[in-house]
């Protein structure tokens, strides 16, 4: 038998679009001969939906959705994601689902069992998890069919059941061996995710001797990214078939050889990784809010430069538009490399100097600010300037702002409020510095398109005169370090001090990172990359005084 794997690009609550996605790709299936095809977690709804499941409207829309889906699917088993309603018993009201289609009807439900509660995912705020699953028979074959997370029990470790252990359970008692397991996931893109994902599936693989199916989401959902790259390994978990990395994609898999398509390379570049899945994300983003073109300050930095390189990419030259917005303190190297990028990106470009209005902000304050020395009051007034008038042409004509903080900078606020941080999307606030270095490095990799000065310049926020980052803050080198010390691996004062970090420099570090909150919480949303970004995943109050 021939099964196929399809990896869709859903927008939240079009119910219409994402249902004609699935029904053209099932016909495609069966021209390709397939008996079986599988689709993603939610494929109806998208994930993930959040409170619109808490929406009567949602769920009846969904409901006709789904019965629509069903009269126009062909006459093969069609196994995708959605939700069903419980019918007012105890617990929450939905399961999260995935079902199979045969002839019009569903013929086959599993529901999700473990309901992940961590980082960005809150799902028993609205599902019940379900109870053990039945095994699914399509002719000679029998399939285990499990729902993204309920193949996570012990990478976890915090489930008290586990679903795929439970699968072989039911078989061993039903004397029917099961010839395949499927994981129709919804799982977000992440540094490294890959490779865990790939320990994962060799290791049920190799346990249960069975081969395995993986069916992904992909797109760009708010800040999360999906990244597809769905796959199919045989019985000693060697893959066999695989589909592309951020982008929708349909893949084919032969049970009979145990051979299929592999549409992109088993072992993939992380850095490739990040910076395709970035492209995506804005493009998604700004695509899917109905935006059709973008604007952002170009400083002639690293960070403003990568994220027009991202832009551009993701939308196309013509429709990025980068703005210099020079003040006194501006060097002409730096307009100089502004404009350099954007004729290697070939994107538009306009200069707009911010000195007559930063003197009419000074001769206005000067009354009440008489007698005193200037600081980081006149530094903050020039980036405000800035984000207005980067507000002012976004609105006029319409393209979405783009902010351009690193995840470095908005750890320590290294950014100023109603300020470089205005706008619609923050690309890059994940991207801690140096890995904005290593992926401006691969924009650069067939030829110059972010100037070589940007990239090896001293980081500077050209706010005061010979301003330097390093001025106020550590080497980015050790200060990233510390970061994702504290941040994704969760370790305290006296931990990283530990590594051999100064206690001085940690202390700053994590005084900064307490302190800053409130900016945070003000800030635009950002694109997710690493296991722990700042965002919806990361809860903190902004009032508290616990000091490590």
């Amino acid at each position: 038998m021939k099964i196929g794997l399809v990896q869709t690009n859903p927008v939240i609550g079009d119910f219409l679009a994402n249902c004609k996605k699935i029904a053209a790709r099932a016909h495609e299936a069966r021209d390709c001969g397939c008996g079986l095809v599988i689709f993603p977690e939610m494929a109806v709804t998208g994930y993930p939906p959040q409170d619109l499941l808490e929406r009567t409207s949602f769920l009846d829309d969904h409901g006709h959705a789904l019965s629509w889906l069903l009269r126009e699917l062909p006459p093969i088993d069609v196994l995708f994601g959605c939700i069903e309603r419980r019918g007012g018993q105890p617990g929450k009201p939905l399961y999260n689902s995935a079902v199979v289609a045969r002839g019009g009807e569903i013929i086959f439900r599993a529901r999700k069992q473990l309901l992940p509660t961590y980082d960005v995912f809150d799902e028993t705020r609205y599902f019940e998890p379900g109870s053990r699953t039945e095994l699914y028979r399509l002719g000679d074959f029998t399939f285990g069919v499990t729902v993204c997370e309920d193949i996570w029990h012990d990478q976890v470790g915090e489930y008290r059941i586990d679903p795929v252990q439970d699968l072989f359970i039911t078989a061993k008692k039903q004397q029917t061996p099961i010839d395949a397991l499927i994981n129709v996931s919804a799982s977000p893109f992440q540094r490294g995710k890959e490779a865990t994902r790939h320990e994962i599936f060799h290791t049920i693989c190799s346990r249960f001797q069975v081969p395995f199916f993986y069916v992904n989401q992909v797109g760009g959902q708010d800040s999360l990214l999906f990244d597809g790259r769905s796959i199919a390994m045989d019985g000693r978990g060697r893959v066999v078939g695989k589909g592309r990395g951020f982008a929708e994609d349909f893949i084919v898999v032969d049970t009979e050889s145990w051979q299929g398509d592999i549409h992109s390379p088993i072992e993939e570049d992380e850095i490739a990784a990040v910076h395709d899945g970035l492209v995506m994300g804005v493009r998604d983003y700004v695509g899917k809010c109905g935006f059709k073109s973008v604007i952002l300050g170009l400083s002639g930095g690293i960070d403003s430069a990568l994220t027009a390189a991202l832009a551009v990419e993701a939308l196309g030259a013509g429709n990025v538009t980068g703005v210099a917005l020079p003040s006194p303190y501006s060097s002409q190297d730096s307009l100089k490399d502004a404009r350099a990028l954007a004729m290697n990106l070939g994107c538009n470009f306009e200069v707009i100097s911010i000195t007559e209005l930063f003197d009419a902000y000074r001769k206005s304050l000067h009354p009440l600010f008489a007698g005193l020395q200037e600081d980081l009051t006149e530094q903050n007034i020039q980036a405000r300037i800035r984000g207005n008038l980067l507000m002012a042409l976004s609105n006029k004509f319409g393209r979405l702002l783009l902010t351009t903080g690193n995840k470095s900078e908005m750890a320590v606020g290294y950014c100023t409020l109603y300020g470089d941080m205005s706008g619609g999307l923050a690309v890059i606030s994940d991207v801690p510095k140096q890995l904005v270095y290593a992926l401006s490095r691969y924009v650069n990799r067939e030829k110059e398109l972010i100037p070589v000065r940007s990239i090896t310049k001293a980081p500077t926020a050209e706010l005061r005169p010979g301003q330097l980052d390093q001025d106020d803050l550590p080497a980015y080198e050790i200060l990233d370090q510390i970061l994702e010390l504290h941040l994704e691996g969760g370790l305290g004062l006296k931990d990283i001090i530990a590594r051999g970090f100064e206690e001085r420099v940690v202390r700053d570090i994590l005084r900064r990172i307490r302190i800053n909150e409130y900016k945070r919480k003000q800030a635009p949303m950002g694109l997710k990359v690493t296991s722990k970004a700042f965002g919806y995943g990361r809860r903190y109050p902004n009032v508290q005084n616990y000091q490590e």
